[in-house]
């Protein structure tokens, strides 16, 4: 009879069919609980970062995209806006291939450097030795802003990671890690670190500077090399050596990159337009990046110079100056002072837009608004005499009268007194129109007209209106505003002219011929200087072909400077600007079809000689004066001697023509001349006389030996 029991399984397999139905219980049970745990985990994610609204620091850059200034962001951190394509090539490879090799793979845990940290960890008790990390397990611990060197923190990492993987592309992810890797300090990023460490862009490095800012990021207080050079430079050589056992680098590249120092302090970040910079960054609080119209060669180049030079000054002394393209108004250059950090100097103050009395940088539109009119040409004459307008009674600069003079030499010589009979016969009015039309905004005493003190200086403005309005004269008359980016670019407008294309000729070629100051090359701008009653204001304006450059010197506290003066002070720094335009350089326009080129004599009669509208008020003035010699007094010509030598007898006040005579007898009638040349017989007393234009006259004795 057959036994029909089932056979009895041997005790060890049901030992093992109980434990692996118990690991598949427990496996299950974990499962769950672990799938609840990610579940958990997930929920309580951040979100996923736009790289394009990531908080950043607001870079400021220059027409051309160079970085003129970054700022901090809210926390006080340097974290510049930065993507792979502006960063060097042979760095990203270097950091997937020490950091993450399959980085292009995986979706975001590679999970055999997990099993290899797993042991790790459970053969040293518990702690973590390496963590396995993808650079997407990097960058979630960079959002999350978490140390991760427990076992939750790093599944929280890997969940982190997975939904990155899921929602961002390999690119992104890259772009997340050099704007987010820490690399000491406040220091974010590789655009900030290299700038920082290098003072360059992270477009192209040395290998030993990829190796580094591949290193820093792993520990990066305890290796900056601000602090730690010595640590710093183990760390980079330790990347070079796996690099090479990697086949990732040739061994004779790592030896050559092993001998170059690493940086051993942190560098300033770039600091150029600084006052134009902060402006545009107020101006557009939510702009990630501002691009201005500055060139920051030129920028550059022009700071450097403002600040040379006002040191040899005063160390109170300030400079600023303002360059701009004449046919589009873009500013080239901003320089507000002679140095932004500089306290003796207030160099925290924009003096580019500092309002501030012009001195005699507004006569050439004085005499543009009488060529317009048709009251004068630049070889008119007009008389440099003594003359009251009322209450106002304006003198020169150096307090000596030339006499008559053609308007040409009036402007070169800047002379006052014509200046202000010019502008009487034109009107202050017109002239603080003109100036708002070249989109300057002249400040006047609240509620006074316009005044005849405006031309000499009576009238608050700032060195950015008067670049505005000589980029006017040297765009023939028509007026150019002045644009930055600091602000979205004005609609395009028809503005009428501030001159007419001929007058504004006349004008530019009559600053062509003022004298340059010891630096300087005659005819290569147009330009006029200008000083500020008490000294307190140089200014010196010019133009070229394509360029406008306004300089401006002085305190920023109105502080009188003794000598101060606009030809010596800023016409070098002027000079000095235009030097550094490299290749923008270029000649000054020719005469316009109309333009009168022709000697006084060769003038229509109307205008041989300025009139003022109304000339019997030019005429009131006091009769004729004999200015030398003096009555009474002796002149020594050498007659005892046996030599003649003639005497020169000099006239101020009256009307020209004059007529001279000496012991009754005419010597000389020049037409408008203010002095006349007199040959004696012989030693001995003389009676000198001059009659003006109206009868009066006035006599002197001297005494001739």
């Amino acid at each position: 009879m057959s036994d029909t029991r089932p056979a009895k399984s041997h005790p060890w397999a049901r030992r093992l069919t109980l434990a692996g139905f118990t690991f598949f219980v427990i496996a299950c049970a974990g499962a769950i609980q672990l799938n609840s745990m990610i579940v958990g985990i997930a929920a309580t994610l951040p979100p996923t970062p736009d790289i394009a609204t990531l908080p950043v620091s607001v870079a400021v850059t220059d027409r051309d995209g160079l970085l003129l200034r970054p700022f901090t962001t809210g926390d006080g951190r340097w974290r510049l806006p930065v993507d792979r394509t502006a960063v060097d090539p042979r760095f990203i490879a270097m950091l997937i291939a020490y950091e993450d090799r399959g980085f292009a793979e995986h979706d975001g845990i590679a999970w055999s450097s997990m099993l290899r940290a797993a042991g790790q960890f459970v053969g040293a008790g518990g702690r973590v030795v390496s963590g396995g990390s993808t650079l997407t397990m990097q960058v979630a611990r960079l959002i999350e802003g978490e140390p991760t060197r427990n076992i939750w923190g790093k599944l929280r990492q890997m969940v982190h990671a997975d939904r990155l993987e899921h929602d961002l592309s390999k690119d992104e992810i890259i772009d997340l890690y050099l704007t987010l890797a820490p690399y000491g300090g406040n220091i974010e990023g590789i655009r900030a670190a290299t700038l920082a460490y290098f003072g360059k862009e992270p477009t192209r490095l040395t290998t030993a500077e990829a190796a580094l800012l591949v290193a820093l990021p792993q520990s990066p207080e305890a290796r900056r090399p601000d602090r730690d050079p010595v640590a710093a430079q183990r760390s980079r050589d330790m990347v070079l050596d796996r690099l090479v056992a990697m086949g990732a680098l040739l061994e004779e590249d790592a030896i050559a990159a092993k001998r170059e120092p690493v940086p051993s302090a942190r560098r300033d970040f770039p600091m150029l337009a600084a006052h134009m910079a902060e402006q545009a960054v107020r101006a557009q609080p939510t702009a990630r990046s501002v691009t201005l119209t500055i060139d920051k060669r030129l920028q550059d180049a022009l700071e450097h110079l403002a600040a040379g030079r006002a040191r040899r000054i005063d160390p109170k002394v300030s400079v600023a100056i303002v360059a701009a393209d004449i046919a589009s108004g873009e500013v080239l250059a901003s320089v507000g002072s002679a140095g932004l950090l500089d306290t003796e100097s207030a160099g925290f103050v924009d003096m580019t837009n500092a309002i501030r009395s012009p001195g005699s940088t507004l006569k050439p539109l004085i005499y543009g608004l009488a060529f317009e009119l048709g009251l004068a040409h630049p070889q008119s004459m007009i008389e440099d005499r003594p003359t009251a307008f009322g209450g106002y009674v304006p003198v020169n600069f150096d307090g000596f009268n030339r006499g008559t003079v053609t308007i040409h030499d009036a402007l070169t010589e800047s002379l006052n007194i014509p200046a202000v009979v010019v502008l009487d016969a034109v009107g202050p009015a017109r002239l603080v129109s003109r100036l708002r039309r070249a989109h300057a905004e002249p400040r006047l005493p609240v509620d006074t007209a316009p005044s005849l003190a405006v031309g000499l200086g009576g009238v608050g403005i700032t060195l950015r209106d008067l670049v505005s309005v000589y980029a006017a004269i040297g765009n023939g008359g028509m007026p150019i505003q002045l644009r930055d980016g600091t602000r979205p670019a004005p609609a395009a407008e028809i503005a009428p002219p501030v001159l007419d294309p001929i007058a504004a000729w006349y004008v530019s070629d009559i600053l062509a011929d003022v004298p340059p100051p010891l630096n300087g090359s005659p005819g290569r701008i147009a330009y006029k200087t200008g000083t500020s009653y008490g000294y307190r204001d140089g200014w010196a304006i010019g133009f070229d072909g394509k360029t406008v450059i306004g300089v401006w010197v002085g305190r920023p506290d109105g502080a009188p400077v003794p000598g101060l003066a606009g030809i010596t002070g800023a016409a070098p720094i002027l000079f000095e600007a235009f030097d550094r335009l490299g290749n923008r350089k270029a000649p000054l326009p020719r005469a316009p079809q109309g333009a009168v080129l022709a000697s006084n004599s060769e003038l229509p009669t109307p205008l041989r000689r300025f009139r003022h509208p109304d000339e019997d008020m030019v005429a009131r003035v006091a009769a004729p004066e004999i200015a030398f010699p003096g009555d009474g007094v002796d002149v020594d010509l050498g007659l005892a001697a046996g030599d003649i030598s003639p005497l020169m007898v000099k006239v101020r006040n009256g009307v020209p023509p004059f007529t001279f005579f000496a012991n009754g007898a005419p010597f000389g009638r020049p037409e408008f001349a203010r002095q006349s040349l007199w040959e004696p017989d012989g030693p001995g007393f003389v009676t000198l006389s001059v009659v003006d234009a109206e009868g009066r006259a006035d006599t002197v004795t001297v005494f001739l030996n």
